[in-house]
């Protein structure tokens, strides 16, 4: 058995792919437009998987975008995505610089959560041992849902 990807229904591809791609880091692997069902897949891999997803077509997350307006709800565009990053405390801050609020702060130096455009759960976590606690985020407070 091997992980192949996630799915995650976007409202709006461009703003998304803004999200994922020129905030967050994310890399364009491939792109699926299908004109009968009305829909484009994106399929986009972190940095260091972006060669072993195009030559195997995984681990990736999949942006389905359909062309047609719906509203998600209840679950219907899941529930949270799950990143490891070389140092929490600068990847938190790139973020933030970015105008991405951080929902959960790395007050452990271990864990963060922050929501996409689309309101997914994105989880944080420190490679290797967590780094020591360390200001501003040891004394910040949740922000809204993770």
């Amino acid at each position: 058995m091997r992980f192949l990807h996630t799915m995650v229904r976007v409202a709006d591809l461009d703003r998304a792919l803004d999200f994922y791609v020129n905030t967050f880091g994310l890399q364009e692997v491939r792109r699926v437009d299908n004109e009968k069902g009305r829909f484009t897949l994106v399929f986009l891999a972190a940095p260091d998987d972006a060669g072993t997803a195009r030559e195997t077509q995984a681990p990736v997350i999949e942006l389905t975008h359909n062309w047609d307006p719906e509203s998600y709800s209840g679950g219907r565009n899941f529930g949270h995505l799950a990143y490891e990053v070389d140092d929490i405390y600068a990847f938190c801050a790139k973020l933030q610089a970015a105008g991405i609020t951080i929902n959960r702060p790395p007050r452990d130096g271990n864990m963060a959560f922050v929501k996409s455009p689309d309101g997914i759960s994105i989880e944080l976590l420190q490679k290797g041992p967590a780094k020591p606690p360390q200001e501003p985020w040891s004394s910040m407070e949740n922000t809204g849902s993770w």
